[in-house]
């Protein structure tokens, strides 16, 4: 679109903006968010949806709306811009893959996140990911369930990984990738090794962090943890070739994208004993897991998707999102745009 055209259009929105926007909600916020939205004289239409809807469905409920607030699992597609007046999209998550970002740069349209907010969680349930993979947790709870697991022996398998001196392979040293190793290091001991674009000063002078290529870092680590963004780069990361240059002996922990991992060829490297165990909190078919991941039994921890579930987090992430709205139809600049998309609306 024409930037003077865009211009124009918000020029035209913000007037009826002063009057109060129309707001859809896809699903389920914080009570007091949605009143902060209604207490600013805007109409709010909370669809409370139990799932992500589709492009139609979103188009459909869009058609008069000035502003969506949407979840990681609704489809924000290209016909969503095509068909509705959208001016803004809050998605309330630091991902936004789902949203069209190039049809949303195309229609002035802005779209705002929620980075940083979800570190400390994430980063905490790697580490949970980690210690339940490495330490056989859902055996031991179906053991005790079953009766199954005693009495003590000294050679009882399965036996663990000793985190203490082990080498954590960190894949994309971001804020989450810093935070896990932070705590494995401090927490554990943990050696780090990771790969990244650019060096991490921080991670290498607080953590003695070195910097590998890919390849070298799956040979060499015991822990890989994946914290990568998901690119036509980083798809499947690992895969039948990648995963063969791991130890029998390591294992793979996702909180990131599930799209970083084949997730066929990990389930039969788990199953033919390539690597030992995974754990994963992203799947690339969510919520489906593939069936060669189930079939691997207890050697893989699943979780759906609960990297940044803790209420305090949540919380926060709501706010994050409706402070951008409401700071949008002020005609103020949101803190949390994505870069390349939309236009400061004018005072």
């Amino acid at each position: 679109m024409d930037p003077r055209a865009v211009h124009l259009l918000l020029a035209v929105r913000s007037e009826r903006w002063s009057m109060g926007a129309h707001i859809v909600l896809t699903q389920p916020i914080h009570a007091d968010q949605l009143e902060r939205l209604r207490a600013g004289g805007h109409r709010v239409t909370a669809l409370e949806s139990p799932r992500g809807l589709s492009a139609a469905e979103l188009a459909d409920a869009c058609r008069t709306a000035d502003v969506l607030i949407c979840q990681l699992t609704d489809q924000v597609e290209r016909r969503v811009f095509e068909t509705t007046s959208l001016s803004h999209v809050a998605t309330v998550s630091a991902g936004h893959e789902h949203v069209d970002i190039a049809a949303a740069a195309e229609h002035g349209v802005l779209v705002t996140h929620t980075p940083g907010v979800l570190t400390d969680a994430t980063a905490d349930l790697a580490l949970a990911l980690i210690l339940a993979v490495t330490r056989h947790l859902l055996w031991g709870d179906r053991a005790v369930r079953r009766q199954s697991g005693g009495p003590w022996r000294l050679l009882h398998e399965p036996m663990g990984l000793d985190l203490s001196g082990a080498t954590l392979g960190i894949v994309g040293m971001g804020r989450i990738g810093h935070a896990t190793a932070l705590r494995a290091h401090r927490g554990f001991g943990m050696k780090i090794v990771y790969t990244a674009r650019r060096p991490h000063a921080a991670a290498e002078a607080d953590l003695g962090a070195v910097r590998l290529e890919p390849e070298r870092l799956l040979a060499a680590a015991d822990v890989v943890s994946l914290h990568a963004p998901a690119t036509a780069e980083t798809r499947h990361f690992l895969n039948t070739a990648t995963l063969a240059l791991m130890k029998p002996s390591a294992v793979v922990i996702n909180t990131a994208r599930g799209s970083l991992i084949d997730e066929p060829a990990l389930g039969r490297a788990l199953q033919r004993g390539v690597i030992a165990g995974a754990g994963l909190d992203v799947l690339e078919n969510e919520p489906a897991a593939h069936p060669e991941l189930l079939a691997a039994g207890d050697r893989v921890v699943l979780t759906p998707h609960v990297g940044s579930a803790t209420a305090r987090t949540r919380r926060a992430m709501a706010a994050m999102a409706v402070d951008d709205v409401l700071a949008f139809l002020a005609q103020e600049a949101p803190a949390h745009p994505v870069p390349g998309t939309g236009r400061k609306p004018p005072r």
